[in-house]
């Protein structure tokens, strides 16, 4: 059975156009082709991608970090209870909304209906990512995608298929690969696999889904180009979407640091950067080139349209998230922006308790062991990442 899956799987008229064969895509003649072999050391690649992180964002964007005045915010954290933590993890976090809940918990745990709301509140600030492990994040990201857009100019800027999209399909498919190629390639999916792995620890915004599905989607386009010698066109959509991603990046660093105008600034270059190359170069020439013209040089196979299909897949999250940052240029331009559009806003931005309540709060008696003498943090949940988001967007890469 596996055999046959496997025959299926590879079948000639699933990936390649009438009258080609695997056999047309041996090396030979010179001619060196990609393979799907090739893609397997992106997984340890991936790994290997996770460990640099780790000691880059550990010793060098820590550090970074310190210099441009961000500090690790320490929150209050709340004593043990066993009662209200196993509430927390499988019932809710704020179980304020539902006064029965609350109430029941109060009982339960012997506390006062203020003191469970402060151990909620308290618990809820452990789990919200400070701003120097957003900056870590946001360093990593822009020394890679600096590094991979610098790249894929050094790997094109001499190929002809750059100028015109006519010679992506000349002589497909005995294009033979080269070894800028394989590297440009390898270290993006290794990268995107990365991201992959880490998404589950890494700070979670709203369109976390649509992260999920871009990532899956990446993955499936480059490796779908690859085994198809698609890749010279798989080039070309990596090296646009990778133009506006290190602005973006570059963005949230200073909004970190507090740059505001030099943020500001970024951020408008970030949004033009963007709807040039996703919402009209992206579209109108190079769905364009993978639409068209290769009409002109096979029949259309279920390869050609699989990949396009997924190309305007990419095509959708680039106009959701365009969508986004045109909400935050109008709220920008009225002055009205305080946060990210994809930030997790839940309950927790307005649950902030007064300076009176927190004071009243330390005079009274702990009771099951949660201390009273401890001042809570008198920031709002949401405020308490410090500065403000005033300025992060999409996270979007091919």
């Amino acid at each position: 059975i596996m055999d046959t899956l496997y025959e299926w799987f590879w079948w000639d008229r699933i990936w390649l156009p009438e009258g080609l064969t695997w056999a047309d895509l041996e090396d030979k003649e010179g001619r060196v082709y990609a393979k799907a072999s090739h893609l397997y050391v992106t997984v340890p690649y991936a790994f290997v991608f996770l460990l640099i992180r780790y000691l880059f964002e550990r010793w060098i964007a820590t550090s970074l970090a310190v210099s441009a005045g961000i500090k690790q915010r320490v929150h209050v954290k709340p004593e043990d209870n066993t009662i209200l933590e196993l509430y927390y993890t499988t019932q809710g976090r704020n179980p304020a909304s539902v006064n029965r809940d609350i109430d029941g918990l109060s009982k339960k745990s012997s506390l006062s209906v203020r003191q469970v709301e402060r151990w909620f509140r308290r618990r809820r600030r452990q789990d919200f990512p400070g701003v120097l492990k957003k900056f870590r994040e946001a360093s990593w990201r822009f020394v890679f995608y600096l590094s991979a857009f610098i790249g894929g100019i050094v790997a094109l800027y001499d190929k002809e298929w750059l100028y015109d999209t006519k010679e992506v399909w000349t002589d497909f498919p005995k294009q033979s690969m080269l070894e800028s190629q394989y590297w440009y390639y390898v270290l993006e999916m290794s990268f995107y696999g990365c991201l992959l792995f880490s998404v589950a620890f890494d700070v979670k915004r709203k369109d976390f889904k649509e992260q999920i599905i871009h990532h899956l989607a990446t993955l499936v386009l480059l490796s779908f180009s690859w085994c198809v010698n698609y890749i010279r066109i798989g080039t070309l959509v990596m090296l646009v979407h990778d133009a506006s991603d290190v602005l973006l990046e570059s963005a949230k660093l200073f909004n970190y640091a507090k740059w505001e105008k030099t943020c500001q600034t970024l951020f408008v270059l970030f949004a033009i950067v963007f709807l040039i190359t996703r919402l009209i170069i992206f579209p109108f020439w190079l769905i364009h080139c993978t639409w068209v013209y290769p009409v002109h040089h096979y029949p259309a196979f279920f390869g050609y349209y699989f990949f396009n299909v997924m190309l305007v897949l990419l095509l959708c999250l680039h106009i959701f998230w365009a969508y986004l940052i045109l909400c935050m240029v109008k709220k920008f331009v009225f002055g009205t922006l305080t946060r990210d559009e994809r930030s997790d806003n839940e309950e927790e931005e307005g649950e902030e308790s007064s300076p009176t309540e927190d004071e009243g709060e330390q005079q009274n008696k702990p009771v099951n062991g949660l201390s009273t003498n401890e001042k809570d943090d008198k920031n709002s949940s949401f405020g308490c990442m410090s500065p403000p988001e005033n300025i992060y967007w999409s996270k979007t890469v091919y």
